[in-house]
């Protein structure tokens, strides 16, 4: 039953009387039935997020039940060899690629709309197309098991081990495939966040304003678009490999195993700290709440954020001290690894500030922020040491590294997760967690944990090499591998206590009323659990700490409270777009209702990867074009752009704004990010290979005159049609802006065209710089095509009228990834000429 306003007498969040349309609790109501799964809300998405990403969770933890039930005894028979690789290398990969990012990202797309004053994500549509890419990732690497061909190449796929060579059955394709789509829904979720943090903020939020959560969410979300294209070009390099024989990693084909492990560290190092910042982002937001104060050095927490999120990528080669890298390199890389201590000690000592300045009160959640801090210094402390040389290459592959590796994410993650399961459970349920139950499952959890990996340090000091099955009795190892063992099994009953708990809280837990633990940000303004459209009017913030600092949000009933968009009766869902840096609001955004779309196109995506494990190409080619159908479905929608409305202030606002501030350009730019991120990776494995292996450098390419100076003056010529398209548009011009979309278009595909000439000659198969090359200019191709695709949509959209005067949003961002597409086929056609010029062309 609806409850109603006291002021308008209409159901709570409802049109005032006498204006047309649905009332809020109509507008935003989440289906219901089978149609749930239609619901594209932040508040649905992120719930998706986390309970699915609980469930690898205790999928991983019971594989690594099974990891130290084998090691309990010397020479144990519980697992044989086999068995055991499958079992452990499906541990670290549940842990890594289907836990720890998706679910810090469900929280992140759960929690960011309320904490900064919006009714949803900006691109709703974009999260539901990203879980369902990852539960299907998730699907597919799990169905391994169904086939007896569960990867058994270790969590990080380590080439030449994982060839065909060595690794002859399917476990490495299922690997490869199912976890670089789940990358992608990483990648997608990292874009919408950025777009959301940046672009949908309530009015007064400037970037010195925003909760110190949201500063993390951003550092971690700008790491994602980073960091995860190399590893999702390494994977699709290695899975091309297998699959069609391109000697990417090959030696005897001038290929280089430790290609791999730079693309893969690439991300692998910088993925230790994506995991770390947003579980630091809990404690920073959870802190204040229990000791009474705001977070001590706000601003210097912000800087160590931003370094360690650009720090973390200079020191992937932490991981490679034992492969006989160059002593400059080495050295540069120790430093590097040390350097990032100092970020993170901004950080912990912000924290121990923060709990210096009061007595803070001992409840569940502060239980688990203790426990991190205790835990992840001990982890940082034996990460500063694996950062010298010299102790490395001792301690390198030994049980010391697994210690350090779950100190650092388990406390570092972990417990924070716990912590924050505890005290934003009244958000999901409306009701408490169990105080008695909770501390319980901390001292198990605590105990457990020590337990089990404290000792592995010691096992590591003796000698014990990691990734092994079993080991002779009598040398030192049996006692503490015992000890470990039993320690994880108490380590597990904490965390099933938790399950009880959360399932008992559920219909018993006690109700949790408004603002139950006296927090300081939006989320906790309404009482619980949260109305779906988050804010009835959308309130004016004039601090970090609104809750705290503002009465006028406290002292009234939260229907009660001023904001915009207040009473602007509409039928469909909208929040308020941003300018970036100061907050105040520029535009309407208007919000989709539930859809099926994202659920098609991932599912097209699915049957594409799906496919490629059988070997049927055509179903994969099907699958393809039936998600880009989708795609293009999903974005032809009518628009209300350029309608200006009240936002219920006394201002007037356009609708779906085209503009460099609007949220549309800015997740063109997030996707342009990642596009470079790509590219640059292809653009880095050429220049290793040609350096790394010069007898195979040596290329055959056509004459550079006149196929490289068609391809740089096409890309040149898009970009500047591109750029006309929107001025066209942006005056009006709707025919003449569509004609030159159609052009951007053609001339997209004429770039492509001219750098196909360029490597004609070029065998992908007799050399890997050769196959590199192909990768490249074929990447360039795939992006042409999405280009042709956009002019052409947009041609057809102004041909048909489905283009009216005022809306620009098409041509606008279609001329921002002109340009971007420009620049990498610039770069790619340099890349050709350096190496023809050098290579004896």
């Amino acid at each position: 039953m609806a409850v109603t306003d006291p002021e308008t007498r209409t159901p709570y969040g409802g049109a005032r009387k006498g204006e047309p349309g649905k009332t809020f609790d109509e507008i935003w109501q989440q289906p219901r039935g089978l149609r749930y799964w239609s619901a594209v809300s932040h508040q649905a998405v992120g719930k998706r997020f986390i309970v699915t990403g609980f469930c690898f969770f205790l999928i991983a933890g019971v594989l690594a039940l099974l990891v130290r039930t084998q090691l309990i005894v010397p020479g144990n028979t519980f697992l044989d060899s086999e068995t055991y690789n499958q079992v452990f290398t499906m541990h670290g990969t549940l842990m890594m690629f289907l836990f720890a990012i998706p679910i810090l990202g469900g929280f992140a797309v759960y929690l960011i709309p309320m904490m900064l004053g919006a009714r949803d994500l900006i691109f709703p549509r974009l999260g539901a197309f990203g879980y369902w890419c990852y539960l299907f990732g998730g699907i597919i690497l799990m169905s391994s098991f169904l086939f007896d061909a569960a990867p058994d190449g270790g969590w990080f796929m380590y080439t030449p081990l994982s060839s065909n060579e060595y690794s002859p059955g399917a476990g490495p394709d299922f690997w490869l495939i199912g976890i670089t789509f789940a990358e992608i829904a990483s990648v997608a979720t990292a874009v919408e966040l950025i777009a959301a943090i940046l672009c949908a903020r309530a009015p007064g939020m400037s970037l010195t304003k925003m909760p110190i959560f949201a500063w993390y969410i951003l550092i971690f979300a700008f790491m994602i678009a980073v960091g995860f294209p190399p590893l999702i070009i390494g994977s699709i390099l290695l899975e091309a490999q297998r699959l069609l024989g391109l000697p990417f990693y090959d030696a005897a084909l001038g290929g280089d195993p430790l290609l791999w492990q730079h693309l893969f560290w690439l991300f692998g190092h910088p993925e230790v700290y994506i995991i770390f910042l947003p579980a630091a982002g809990m404690v920073a937001t959870m802190l204040p709440t229990f000791v009474g104060k705001p977070l001590f050095g706000y601003g210097f927490v912000v800087a160590a954020v931003i370094s360690m999120g650009f720090i973390s990528f200079g020191l992937w080669a932490h991981h490679m001290f034992a492969t006989g890298l160059p002593i400059l390199s080495l050295t540069l890389f120790s430093a590097a690894s040390t350097m990032v201590a100092v970020p993170t000690g901004v950080q912990i000592f912000s924290f121990i500030a923060t709990l210096a300045e009061a007595r803070p009160r001992l409840t569940v959640p502060m239980h688990f922020i203790l426990g991190f801090l205790f835990i992840f210094v001990l982890g940082g402390l034996t990460g500063v040491m694996l950062a010298s040389v010299p102790f490395n290459l001792q301690a390198h592959d030994s049980y010391f590294v697994v210690a350090h590796l779950h100190y650092v994410l388990i406390g570092g993650m972990v417990f924070p997760l716990f912590g924050a399961f505890y005290y934003w459970a009244p958000l999901f349920t409306g009701r408490m967690m169990s105080e008695v139950l909770g501390r319980w499952v901390f001292w198990l959890m605590f105990t457990g944990f020590n337990l089990t990996f404290l000792l592995m340090h010691l096992t590591g000091m003796r000698g014990m090499p990691r990734r092994i099955a079993t080991y002779p009795e009598g040398i030192g190892w049996d006692r503490l591998n015992l000890l470990s063992t039993l320690g994880s099994y108490i380590l597990a009953a904490g965390v099933l206590l938790f399950v009880v708990d959360f399932i008992r809280h559920r219909r018993v837990g006690p109700h949790a009323g408004r603002n139950p633990w006296g927090a300081a940000t939006l989320e906790w303004l309404y009482p619980l659990p949260n109305p779906n459209f988050n804010f009835h009017a959308i309130p004016a913030v004039r601090s970090r700490e609104p809750l705290w600092d503002q009465p006028e949000l406290t002292d009234r009933r939260a229907e009660r409270i001023d904001g915009v968009l207040r009473g602007t009766a509409d039928s469909r869902r909208e929040t308020i777009s941003c300018d970036p840096i100061t907050g105040e609001p520029i535009q309407i955004a208007r919000l989709p209702h539930p859809t099926w779309t994202p659920f098609f196109a991932a599912l097209g995506l699915a049957v594409a990867f799906g496919a490629l494990l059988a070997s049927f190409y055509w179903i994969s080619l099907a699958g393809l074009c039936f998600s880009v159908l989708v795609f293009l479905l999903w974005a032809w929608e009518p628009s209300d752009a350029g309608v200006l409305r009240p936002d219920g202030m006394g201002r007037t606002l356009p609708v779906d704004l085209a503009d460099r501030r609007s949220h549309t350009h800015v997740v063109v730019v997030g996707l342009l990010l990642v596009l470079f991120a790509l590219h640059a990776s292809l653009i880095f494995g050429g220049l290793y290979l040609w350096n790394v292996v010069p007898d195979f450098a040596e290329l055959t390419v056509r004459p550079l005159g006149l196929p490289l100076i068609l391809a740089a003056g096409a890309a040149l010529a898009m970009a500047v049609a591109g750029t006309v398209a929107r001025r066209w548009a942006l005056s009006e011009r709707i025919g003449a802006s569509g004609a030159m979309s159609g052009l951007t278009a053609l001339l997209a595909a004429g770039t492509t065209a001219a750098l196909g000439w360029a490597i004609l000659p070029v065998s992908p198969f007799d050399t890997a710089l050769g196959a590199v090359i192909w990768a490249t200019v074929t990447f360039v191709a795939v992006l042409s095509a999405a280009a042709v695709l956009w002019g052409l949509f947009n041609l057809a959209r102004d041909l048909t009228g489905a283009t009216r005067p005022g809306q620009a949003r098409h041509a606008f961002n279609l001329a921002t990834y002109a340009k971007g597409l420009a620049a990498m086929a610039l770069a790619t056609a340099g890349l050709l000429l350096a190496f023809a010029l050098t290579g004896g062309a």
